[in-house]
């Protein structure tokens, strides 16, 4: 007879459960995404561009790094092939051009994020070549260093004089 205690039920739920899906976890990042674009967006374009604070770089170029993270990223993550971070995309000073990128990224996202094998969350990988962690790990990683580049953002457009869009509105 097998001896099945309560305290092994919720070692097992604890097991099974998870506290987020994965599809719960890219609607959290998206909804991240779709706060950073409007971020994008306020600002005016030649600020855009050029506008930083205490030596940071221009939001531009923030948003630069987010889009060559998030979808090599998972990809990456999807294919276990992974490309060198590459944040050099040729914008031409064109806010239009930087919110048309950002919007194939979004689709793309969507798209390899669904190739990742459930199973492979937990899997350690090398990101980029340089950064070693769990799947997870690096996605929570993705979402954190996208959140702290749109709060230098955020301190860009007060210091323009630009009201940001709410934090909470995602």
């Amino acid at each position: 007879m097998l001896n099945i205690t309560t305290k092994s039920i919720m070692e097992i739920k604890e097991k099974e459960l998870p506290i987020i899906s994965s599809d719960q976890l890219l609607a959290h990042w998206q909804g991240h995404r779709q706060l950073t674009r409007r971020v994008i967006e306020a600002f005016p374009e030649d600020q855009l561009f050029s506008f930083s604070v205490g030596g940071m770089r221009p939001f531009s170029d923030l948003a630069k790094e987010l889009l060559g993270i998030a979808v090599p990223g998972i990809k990456g993550m999807a294919t276990d092939v992974w490309e060198p971070l590459d944040e050099n995309m040729e914008l031409n000073g064109s806010k239009s051009k930087l919110l048309e990128e950002w919007d194939k990224a979004t689709g793309e996202l969507d798209e390899w994020w669904s190739k990742i094998p459930l199973d492979h969350f937990q899997d350690t990988v090398v990101a980029f070549g340089q950064y070693e962690d769990k799947v997870y790990c690096s996605i929570l990683y993705f979402i954190d260093n996208e959140i702290h580049h749109r709060a230098q953002g955020y301190v860009y457009l007060r210091a323009l004089g630009i009201a940001p869009p709410n934090f909470w509105e995602r």
